[in-house]
């Protein structure tokens, strides 16, 4: 199992790489272009490319002529480290300073005053920068402030998001020039909100039992109703902290305790040890890397998926515990009557006589 490791993603830094519970009798070879068990965090590295920008609005509030205009970003320019955003608009023009164990979006690990930079580039009557030049900075700024905020402390394979945010035209244009970098919820699309600081948390990227990741490009991407097209369902989560308290675990130590935690799982949660197998589905796991464990992450889900070979996974439509289908075919539960002798191939020659014993 150990072997099983996926090519490196267009746009990714690191192959996702996964398990395949050895108990289902399932063909190795055929499953290695899988192991998709990190496809989600391989996909948010491809998509998520967006960089956050303060609002997506230019307008400035009215004002009295002789006076400062107020512009909508007064609460991003006060922002400090530590702050906790939120905004619900799509333009981000109510958004405001929150407290952190309520529902943000965004926390603000670093700001970065552009107006120190050499040179011209961000001086007085110059235009705000575009996106690709935001996510240079990004790149450049905010992954030292964040690792910095977090103490060293942040899971390149977890739940966090690394990103920036912009003063909004307006704000640029009246010589705001702060940038504030931060984390938020990785999600292939619009980021989900947050509670509680990133701070000391679990950044382990696990979903609450029950949950459907949607599937795009044969890859499984955000949560969506089960009733809706999927790749794959989380039967379990499981807690390595609780059999491991050292140093990070070897991958073959990880393997023996989530296999066995994950195939018990299932089975609870599905009501029979036989149902993955009649539901012709598998049952998936990841394993945590050394820079995750000493991030502090813990815990992994348990996936139950359709593997297409090479390929991804196939979508599925309707939750594991009831009716389910495939490709938009009901699953047939394959025999159970042993080894089966496959029937000749159209066309061949009949097998040549065997010598009788005298």
């Amino acid at each position: 199992m150990s072997e099983k490791q996926s090519e490196p993603a267009a746009g990714s830094e690191t192959a996702p790489r996964g398990r395949v519970a050895s108990s289902l009798h399932v063909s190795a070879p055929k499953l290695r272009w899988g192991l998709l068990l990190g496809a989600l965090g391989a996909v948010l590295a491809a998509l998520v490319t967006m960089t956050v920008t303060g609002f997506d609005t230019d307008k400035v509030e009215a004002h009295q002529p002789g006076t400062a205009p107020v512009v909508r970003d007064k609460e991003f320019s006060s922002a400090d480290v530590g702050d906790c955003l939120n905004w619900t608009r799509t333009d981000r023009s109510d958004l405001l300073k929150v407290n952190c164990a309520d529902e943000h979006l965004f926390e603000v690990a670093g700001v970065i005053n552009l107006g120190a930079y050499p040179g011209r580039e961000f001086g007085e009557g110059t235009r705000h920068p575009d996106s690709l030049r935001l996510t240079e900075l990004r790149d450049e700024h905010c992954l030292p402030a964040v690792q910095n905020y977090l103490g060293g402390r942040l899971d390149p394979r977890g739940k966090y998001l690394v990103n920036v945010m912009s003063p909004s035209p307006a704000g640029w244009q009246h010589g705001d020039r702060t940038l504030r970098c931060g984390v938020q919820v990785a999600a292939t699309a619009a980021s989900p909100p947050s509670t509680g600081s990133v701070v000391g948390s679990d950044q382990s990227k696990v979903h609450p039992v029950g949950t459907c990741l949607g599937i795009n490009q044969n890859l499984p991407t955000d949560p969506v109703d089960c009733a809706q097209p999927h790749a794959v369902e989380i039967v379990g989560n499981v807690n390595l902290g609780a059999e491991f308290t050292g140093g990070p675990p070897t991958e073959a130590q990880q393997d023996k305790f989530v296999e066995a935690e994950c195939n018990r799982m299932s089975t609870e949660y599905l009501g029979s040890p036989d149902a993955i197998r009649n539901k012709t589905l598998t049952l998936f796991f990841d394993y945590l890397e050394p820079s995750s464990w000493l991030a502090g992450s813990r815990r992994l889900d348990c996936w139950l998926g359709k593997g297409v070979d090479r390929e991804g996974f196939a979508p599925i439509v309707g939750s594991a515990r009831g009716e389910i289908l495939i490709d938009g075919q009901a699953p047939v539960p394959p025999p159970n009557t042993g080894r089966s002798t496959p029937a000749p191939l159209p066309g061949a020659a009949p097998l040549p006589p065997q010598p009788q014993p005298r």
